[in-house]
């Protein structure tokens, strides 16, 4: 469905203006200051409409409600007309906040439709049309029109934010990228799903927003648990491939020879026990998005192999490639976006001759780092909240009778303070375990820490301890404490136990001062033992 979006402007006014009645020419007069007809007689909105066809016409108007309803009805077409105030037409703060909601109601409109949308420039103020130009080339992209003098034309603007601009801004410090912060997930399309409203995870929705609306590659990186394969389903889902299949293939899951087959496809009789044709993941996801999870599990083979169906074709979308099934003899031309995730440092990788570096610059066109979630300690409440329903909506199914749990106050606060290693995945086993062994109704901090201590997790998270982003929930005090725990810990575990031995590679005078130190911060040091 094509669908055109445009401002009516004064030169649209004075084309209809001699059509109107005595009084409404006096009234556009006094508007416009002459009612003299434009060159081309028809003004940019009825030229363009008589140049291309369009299923649907969105008019934006800030003037008077019965001139903006004069002007539908001179043009003679089924146009929805949306009236908005403007205080000042050349404000770009005040253009930019009152189109951005008309948009967002304009595509909630069109969430059930297949449609390309076109933006026509010419009317309005050049303020109108630099937001037009700025929201056209991000967060709605569209074909741009222009008329003049009774012509119209498309109309290229040669230069692209999200892939020239925004892939230079993600290398630099995440500062300089506040602004894309700007929405909750629950209020951006496709990312409903994602839970909390930490400038950390915003931060991260805002990048993935703008990445999801074009056709390149996209590298998610973070710790196990963080959420990646859900970002990539968000990405689809908010990218304009929505409709089209979406494939995971986890790169460790499987050995190299059967990754490749099972991302490639292979004919009947290519190798023993091929007894069928076998359609591979990238030909599945034909037109849609394949996220291939931890990418950084390939063997340098494979990983050849996948730069090379990586290659753009010349000339084309640059998601079009070719791929040939094994023991296939013709290439066959597909449509993937990749989505790729890993939470091991490919840099190093490609330093250590484990990772090729010119694979890792083709998944990277763009980057995003999810962040642990103790980096994002505001959202654990909610994660937790939401999991714990889950968990109980699961019981409740199979177990008639089931009590739900909940969690009390002080055990909420227990889960903000703890670092959780294993991210959102250590949280919901931790709740999981607790809910099953729990003999009561509500889960205590003993209950999280008794399924903890039973939970096979790598405990050190001081790595990035001066990383950790200030404010949402930050407590210098905390994490004094938490870098205390780990000397504390690792320095009896050094020690075999010995207090003393601790005591002296720790600088300590005694082992009085480490006995007290080791109460006041309950360092649990055997459980950490690796």
């Amino acid at each position: 469905m094509n669908v055109l979006v445009s401002w009516i402007g004064h030169t649209d006014l004075r084309a209809m203006a001699l059509a109107q009645t005595a009084d409404m020419q006096k009234k556009l007069e006094a508007l416009l200051g002459s009612v003299k007809p434009p060159e081309g007689g028809t003004g940019p909105v009825k030229t363009l409409l008589d140049h291309e066809d369009f299923d649907r016409v969105y008019l934006l108007s800030n003037y008077a409600e019965d001139v903006s309803q004069a002007y539908v009805d001179w043009l003679g077409r089924n146009c929805a007309l949306r009236h908005m105030s403007l205080t000042n037409p050349t404000d770009y703060g005040e253009i930019l906040s009152t189109v951005s909601r008309e948009m967002q109601t304009i595509t909630r409109e069109l969430t059930e439709s297949d449609y390309r949308l076109s933006i026509l420039l010419s009317p309005g103020t050049p303020a109108m049309a630099a937001i037009w130009v700025l929201l056209g080339k991000t967060q709605y992209p569209a074909t741009f029109y222009q008329t003049y003098a009774g012509n119209a034309w498309r109309t290229d603007i040669p230069f692209d934010l999200t892939l020239d601009v925004i892939p230079k801004l993600l290398r630099g410090p995440d500062s300089s990228l506040q602004h894309l912060a700007a929405h909750a997930p629950s209020d951006v399309p496709g990312f409903e799903s994602i839970i909390g409203n930490s400038q950390a995870i915003r931060l991260a929705v805002g990048r993935a927003r703008k990445a999801a609306v074009r056709d390149v590659p996209v590298l998610l990186l973070g710790e196990s648990g963080t959420g990646k394969e859900m970002f990539a389903h968000a990405m689809h889902a908010a990218s304009h491939r929505r409709e089209k299949p979406f494939e995971v293939v986890n790169c460790a899951a499987l050995p190299s020879s059967l990754l490749e087959s099972e991302l490639f496809g292979y004919e009947k009789g290519a190798f023993t026990g091929a007894d069928s044709t076998h359609r591979g993941a990238f030909e599945r996801a034909d037109g849609g998005t394949l996220f291939l999870d931890e990418i950084g599990e390939c063997s340098l083979e494979l990983q050849s192999k996948l730069l090379r169906i990586l290659q753009p074709l010349p000339g084309e979308d640059p998601c079009a490639t070719k791929l040939r099934r094994l023991g296939g003899e013709k290439d066959q031309r597909v449509n993937v976006r990749v989505i790729a995730a890993t939470n091991r440092d490919l840099v190093t990788a490609t330093r250590d001759g484990a990772f090729r570096d010119d694979l890792l610059y083709r998944l990277a066109v763009i980057t995003i780092k999810l962040p642990p979630l103790r980096h994002r300690r505001s959202d654990i409440p909610r994660i937790a909240d939401a999991l714990l329903a889950q968990i109980n909506a699961d019981f409740s199914r199979h177990e008639p009778g089931y009590v739900h749990k909940k969690l009390s106050d002080s055990t909420t606060a227990f889960m903000v303070r703890h670092p959780w290693p294993g991210n959102v995945r250590e949280l919901r086993n931790c709740l999981l375990q607790a809910a099953v062994m729990s003999a009561n109704d509500e889960l205590t901090e003993v209950d999280l820490r008794t399924a903890l201590s039973e939970m096979p997790v790598a405990r050190d998270t001081t790595r990035d301890i001066l990383e950790c982003p200030l404010g949402d929930g930050f407590s210098l005090q905390e994490h004094l404490e938490e870098i205390q725990r780990h000397f504390l810990g690792r320095a009896m575990r050094e020690a075999h136990g010995v207090k003393a031995e601790a005591a002296r590679l720790l600088g300590m005078k005694n082992y009085q001062t480490l006995d007290g130190q080791l109460k006041r911060l309950d360092v649990d040091w055997e459980s950490h033992e690796k």
